[in-house]
């Protein structure tokens, strides 16, 4: 494999598994509290839409950004009002959220841009580009450097850098202050976190806000530095793998982390395999090749959710004894 290839890989990997490591950390801190979130992949697309909408209209990429992770913070604390203060089905609220999103946005792109449900493109001054073009037109034509770390490593936008230090950053939440101590205790045991004289209510809600910020990014990421526009479903089920990312690393943010590289390695190399032609079965099918990602996911839930040990709260409501 040549040097050009593993830059390449590595890039597209990255880029690939940005919206996927946001959505699992925001899944991870949810759930850790013993919430339950299917609707990561609902509050993504209505983040996706809200970015894309904001960008166009305004042409600004902090108010995109900030818009749409209030949006989905909304959609948490909706969440959270069946869920925690109501004691409703998480599962079943969860896929309320999916349903709504999928839904509202292709009606709001209709009526409002009337282009089939998406977007205008947005400019190029909104959209997220790479921090260190410079740098990395200097290193072209070195061997290694060129490839490996110029293309691979230095040709991000913010957000892949800025997501790449989330993931010790939420470890450090959850594993070294009080709040963290206190979120994981909710998950696990929230009469005694309660009887300690801890809102319950108040650190799942906590949570949740996070994963509403989280969740808004990871949207964001899409129209702002992958498509420049917002296209109906264009999550493809990114937050279902995320979930799966969540459960193969065992609600661990390390863990969440190399999964989501796994995942987003098969993308990329899935790419890298359209058109190709293998000795003997001739060139692989572009719909089996785009299922690859989705089957490792199938794979992985089959052969690790049995394995994996989930918070003991988890989708458990809390009613608080009088």
């Amino acid at each position: 494999m040549d040097d050009a290839l593993i830059g390449a890989l590595l890039a597209s990997t990255l880029r690939v598994s940005t919206p996927l490591i946001l959505c699992a950390l925001a899944g991870l801190l949810s759930e850790r509290s013993g919430v339950i979130d299917i609707g990561l992949e609902g509050k993504m697309l209505i983040a996706a839409f809200t970015a894309g909408t904001v960008g166009v209209t305004t042409g600004s990429t902090a108010l995109a950004l900030l818009v749409a992770m209030g949006v989905t913070v909304v959609l948490s604390w909706l969440h959270g009002f069946a869920c925690v203060s109501n004691s409703g089905d998480q599962v079943v609220s969860g896929v309320a959220i999916n349903i709504i999103a999928a839904g509202m946005t292709i009606v709001l792109g209709i009526a409002w841009f009337h282009q089939g449900g998406q977007t205008p493109a947005v400019s190029a001054e909104v959209r997220l580009l790479t921090i260190m073009p410079g740098l990395v037109a200097k290193l072209q034509g070195i061997p290694v450097l060129g490839t490996i770390v110029g293309e691979g490593l230095l040709s991000h936008n913010i957000m892949v850098y800025c997501t790449l230090l989330l993931v010790p950053a939420v470890w450090w939440l959850l594993y070294r202050t009080r709040f963290g101590l206190r979120l994981r205790a909710v998950g696990e045991n929230a009469h005694m976190v309660d009887a300690a004289g801890v809102s319950v209510k108040g650190m799942r809600y906590a949570a949740l806000t996070l994963n509403g910020l989280l969740c808004g990014l990871a949207g964001s990421y899409l129209v702002l530095a992958q498509n420049a526009s917002f296209v109906p479903n264009m999550t493809a089920g990114r937050g279902f793998m995320a979930l799966a990312a969540m459960i193969f690393g065992k609600w661990h943010p390390i863990g969440a982390f190399w999964a989501c590289l796994l995942f987003g390695f098969l993308d990329a190399v899935a790419i890298r395999l359209q058109g190709v032609t293998l000795p003997g079965i001739g060139e692989v099918p572009v719909q089996a090749i785009q299922a690859l990602p989705y089957l490792l996911t199938v794979v992985l839930l089959a052969g690790f959710i049995g394995k994996a040990v989930a918070p003991q709260a988890l989708g458990k409501p809390y009613l608080k004894e009088r």
